[in-house]
C-alpha cells in the first residue's frame, strides 16, 4: 500500500445544534455563512451555548480526508500546526486513534476551533477561530518529513501562504510523491488565480473542484473545466454535487454516479469524503472508476450524520461492503 502525506489547517470541530434560528440573530451570525473570528469571539460564542449539547471533532479538510483514508486502511500522516492547550491534546489524540501520523509543530496561540452552528433544517453556520493552524511556516519543513510518502495532498485553504505551499509543494517533489490539490473554495480560487494558476501548470498531478471552483479558475462548465485541467494535470476531478462527478486521466474519461440518499442531514465533509475514497483507491490502484465510486460512496454516507466523520459502526458496514 501506498503512504500519503497531507498538509492542512488543523482544527478542532464544535458541532452545536440550534434550537432555532433566531439564536443566530442574537448573535449577529447570518445564516449559511462562514466567518473568521478572533479568540474572543469566539469564546463569547461559545459561553453563549455553554449549557448546550456539543460534539467535538479533529477536523479541517485534509485531515477529514485523511481521516477517512486512515479508516479503509491506507497509510495516512498530517502536518500541522496547534496551540498548547487541550484542544491541540485532543486533535493529536483524534488523529492517533483513527490511525493517523500527526506531525505537529506548536503556535504562539491557542488551536484553531471551527464552530459549526446547525439549523434545524441542517444548513450550518461557521465560526472560524484559525489560532495556531496559521502558524506554520516554510521554516518549519525539512526534506526529511516527505521521505518515504507517495502522495502529498493539500487543502486550497492553505494557499495564501505562498512560501509554505511552494516549500512544501517542492520538498515533496524532490521526495518523489504526487501532488494532490483540493481547490477548497471558489472564493480562494478567485483571491489566489495567479498563484493557483502557477501550482497547478508546475506540480500538480491530481486536481480536485467542484463546479463552482472550476468555473472561478477557467471560467468553463463542469465538463469543459474537466478537459481544461486534463491538460495541466495528471488526474482532473470535477464535482458536481447531486449531478455527479467526472474524472479524465489521460484520454479516459469517467461519469461517477451520484448515490441517491434521501436523509442528508449535513453536507459539511462531503467533498473532504470524495477525496478520501478517490485517492484511497488510486492508493490501492483500484482503478478510476472504482475509485470515483468509492468516492461518491463516503460522500453519500457522510451527509447522513452530523459532522464529517464517520463512526466506528458506519466504517465497519463500509468496510464489509467494500
Amino acid at each position: 500500500m501506498k503512504k500519503i502525506l497531507g498538509i492542512g489547517n488543523a482544527l478542532v470541530d464544535i458541532v452545536i445544534n440550534l434550537e432555532n434560528d433566531s439564536q443566530l440573530n442574537e448573535l449577529n451570525l447570518p445564516k449559511g455563512s462562514m466567518q473568521l473570528v478572533d479568540l474572543g469571539r469566539a469564546q463569547q460564542i461559545l459561553e453563549y451555548f455553554k449549557d448546550s449539547p456539543r460534539t467535538i471533532m479533529s477536523g479541517g479538510s485534509v485531515a477529514n480526508t485523511l481521516n477517512g483514508i486512515a479508516n479503509l486502511g491506507g497509510d495516512a500522516s498530517f502536518l500541522g500546526c496547534v496551540g498548547n492547550d487541550q484542544y491541540g491534546e485532543f486533535f493529536e489524540t483524534d488523529m492517533l486513534e483513527n490511525g493517523i501520523k500527526p506531525t505537529l509543530f506548536k503556535g504562539t496561540v491557542g488551536t484553531g476551533t471551527a464552530i459549526t452552528l446547525m439549523s434545524p433544517d441542517s444548513e450550518r453556520t461557521f465560526a472560524t477561530y484559525l489560532g495556531s493552524a496559521i502558524e506554520l511556516s516554510a521554516n518549519q519543513l525539512s526534506p526529511e518529513l516527505f521521505k518515504g510518502y507517495d502522495y502529498f495532498h493539500i487543502e486550497g485553504y492553505l494557499v495564501q501562504n505562498y512560501d509554505l505551499i511552494r516549500t512544501a509543494i517542492q520538498l515533496a517533489k524532490q521526495a518523489g510523491c504526487q501532488i494532490s490539490l483540493d481547490l477548497a473554495s471558489y472564493n480562494v480560487v478567485e483571491e489566489n488565480l495567479p498563484f493557483l494558476t502557477e501550482m497547478v501548470k508546475n506540480y500538480v498531478d491530481i486536481l480536485f473542484a467542484n463546479k463552482d471552483e472550476a468555473h472561478a479558475f477557467c471560467g468553463k462548465s463542469p465538463e469543459e473545466a474537466l478537459a481544461f485541467f486534463a491538460k495541466k494535470v495528471d488526474y482532473a476531478i470535477v464535482k458536481s454535487g447531486k449531478k455527479g462527478s467526472w474524472i479524465q486521466h489521460e484520454n479516459q474519461i469517467e461519469f461517477i454516479d451520484p448515490l441517491d440518499v434521501q436523509n442528508v442531514i449535513d453536507t459539511n465533509g462531503a467533498g473532504d469524503a470524495y477525496s478520501a475514497g478517490l485517492l484511497y483507491g488510486l492508493m490501492s490502484e483500484k482503478g478510476l472508476k472504482a475509485s470515483g465510486d468509492l468516492g461518491a460512496k463516503l460522500a453519500a454516507e457522510v451527509v447522513q450524520v452530523v459532522g464529517p466523520k464517520l463512526s466506528e459502526d458506519k466504517w465497519k458496514k463500509i468496510l464489509n461492503n467494500t
